[in-house]
């Protein structure tokens, strides 16, 4: 009887160490990964760059500092 319960505990230890699968990113992570790949326009020179790349200022998009201070 011994001998049946470390088998079962031996086969469980390797089932959550290893099979497993890891929990799914939450909404909130996969929104931020989203936004970030977003591409978005220059107000100035209609340049397309990502959303994470981009200058923002007064909720307006610009591709480089020179572009946001030339407006």
């Amino acid at each position: 009887m011994l001998k049946w319960l470390v088998v079962i505990a031996v086969i469980a230890g390797v089932y959550y160490f290893f099979i497993k699968k890891k929990p799914l990113k939450t909404s909130a992570e996969n929104a931020a990964k989203e936004q970030s790949d977003e591409m978005v326009a220059c107000v100035v020179c209609g340049t397309y760059c990502s959303v994470g790349d981009a200058f923002i200022k007064e909720r307006r998009y610009y591709c480089s500092k020179e572009c946001m201070d030339g407006s």
